[in-house]
This record gives C-alpha cells, sequence and structure tokens, in this order.
C-alpha cells in the first residue's frame, strides 16, 4: 500500500483531522515495525507492509490475540468442538503447519518469540485463521466440503499465517484507530496513557477483522512461497481457489468476504508460479 508522504503539502492545510492524519504517518516512519526491512531475496515480491502498524504496539497486539484465541477454545470445548490429540484430521493440521513454522521467521523477525498454537474447530464453515503470535484454528469445513488435499491445505493455513507475518490486523487496528479515535489514541500510543486498555477494547476485534483486497493478495502470495519452501506444490493455490470459486456460486463463504474474486486472485497466483515453483523443487530435491 502506497501512503501519502507525511512531508506533502497538502497535510500541512488547516485542518486538525489532516494534520494529526499526516502526524501520525510520520511517527509510524519511526516505528515501523522490523518486517518492513525485508532484503532482496528469492521469491514472491509482495514490496514493504504499511509503516502504520508501527503505532501499535506488536506486543500488544499479540497478547491481546492469546487472551481471544484461548477464550475461542474454551467455547469450542464447552460445546465438544475442540479437535482433541489423536484426532486424525488435527494431526494432519498439525504436521502440516510444523512443515511451514520454519519458514515464517524470513517474513518477520518477531516470529524467534512466538509460541505457536494450532487447532482444529469441528463447524461446517469455510474458514480458517492465524491470529497475531501464531495462533492458528482451522474449521473442519473447510477440509471437508472442498476435499482438500494437503498440498492445498497448506496453501490455506500459509495464507492464514501470511497475515500474521505481515501484520495485517495490527495495520487494521493503527489504521481505524488513527481515524476514529484521534487524538486521544495518539497520547496513549506515545506512552502517555495506558495502551493496553485501548487495545483490549480492540481485542475482541481480532476474530471478526476483515482484511482489505490487498492484504489478501500479499496473503496469498507470501502463503504460496512459505507452502513452496516447506515443499508443498504451489499449483495447488490454484486448485484451491477453483474449489472455492465452486463452493461459493450460491453464497460467498465467510471466508471470502473481502477476497479478491477468483479470477482475479488465480491469474496473480499464476503470475508468481515461476518465482516460486524452484523453491518447491528444490526443497524436493533434497529430500
Amino acid at each position: 500500500m502506497n501512503l501519502p508522504s507525511p512531508f506533502a503539502f497538502r497535510a500541512w492545510v488547516p485542518d486538525p483531522r489532516g494534520t494529526l492524519r499526516a502526524w501520525l504517518l510520520g511517527a509510524a516512519l519511526l516505528l515501523a515495525p522490523a518486517a518492513d526491512a525485508l532484503a532482496q531475496r528469492e521469491g514472491v515480491d509482495v514490496g514493504q507492509s504499511s509503516r502504520l502498524a508501527g503505532l501499535v504496539p506488536a506486543a500488544e497486539v499479540e497478547k491481546a490475540s492469546n487472551q481471544q484465541y484461548h477464550q475461542l477454545l474454551q467455547q469450542a470445548a464447552a460445546k465438544r468442538a475442540l479437535a482433541q490429540p489423536g484426532d486424525p484430521q488435527l494431526e494432519r493440521v498439525r504436521a502440516i503447519s510444523q512443515r511451514l513454522i520454519p519458514h515464517a521467521g524470513t517474513w518477520n523477525p518477531r516470529v524467534a518469540s512466538w509460541r505457536w498454537e494450532v487447532n482444529l474447530i469441528r463447524s461446517n464453515q469455510i474458514n480458517a485463521f492465524c491470529m497475531p503470535g501464531g495462533k492458528i484454528a482451522v474449521f473442519t469445513g473447510i477440509i471437508d466440503q472442498l476435499r482438500l488435499s494437503d498440498d492445498e491445505l497448506a496453501m490455506v493455513v500459509g495464507h492464514e499465517m501470511a497475515h500474521a507475518l505481515r501484520e495485517h490486523a495490527r495495520e487494521r487496528i493503527a489504521k481505524n484507530a488513527a481515524t476514529s479515535i484521534g487524538a486521544n489514541l495518539l497520547t496513549q500510543l506515545l506512552g502517555l496513557g495506558d495502551v493496553g486498555q485501548t487495545l483490549a477494547g480492540y481485542g475482541a476485534q481480532l476474530l471478526t477483522l476483515r482484511f482489505g483486497r490487498g492484504d489478501e493478495t500479499e496473503a496469498d502470495l507470501v502463503g504460496m512461497e512459505i507452502a513452496a519452501r516447506a515443499g508443498y506444490d504451489p499449483r495447488a493455490a490454484i486448485t484451491l481457489w477453483q474449489k472455492m470459486g465452486q463452493a461459493s456460486k450460491n453464497a460467498p463463504p465467510e471466508w471470502l468476504s473481502t477476497h479478491p474474486s477468483g479470477a482475479t486472485r488465480i491469474e496473480e497466483l499464476q503470475r508468481n508460479l515461476p518465482r516460486v515453483m524452484p523453491l518447491y523443487e528444490r526443497t524436493n530435491a533434497r529430500r
């Protein structure tokens, strides 16, 4: 996403809201997350993530995510919908995730401190997510209804991991805060107030955040690369979204609520296949 320069002429017109936004962006340039400083590397090229996320402490977002994630697990367990160790589907999801996780650090150095968790929830929803801090949940609906192969399931998990790695939730919270809370939030984010209390107000949103189309495209590409590095066929990203398109003919599932159209995303994935196929082939050649 291209953000306007905080030093552009328009930022200095006598508009308090415009000036505040420019100030926020300027501060974000100084507080940008380390994930933005990606070196030139082999694989997909998604550019830099928004620097606005730097206004919201990553540790606080991850703390809120951990709380929300475990509340969800408790609710699922109470309904006997939480898969238990030994469940074949759960073990399958965990095995795939464990192959993907070692390749996550390329995209975000904070991964070194994450305590990854992978769980399976019995629900007909075609859904999955990975919250900040590495909290993954896959719903049985997406596996059963789409009859996912291991390669396709790896694309799903990789896509959701990419949202967390590229800090899309953190960025979305920062944008919401910058536009809706204004100067009061600014003082808190600069250490003049209770940051934890502010993020607690957003904690409940972490399970319902809607990412933009740009975020979804980025998650597609990053997820496909992570899966390819782990030895999963990146061409499965194409078949996954073909299946998703078939499933959404009558009514788009929740997982597709803000995603680009199937044709658009498949075209973008196909365009990037030549960049990730060598990674996949190299991994399999070493086995």
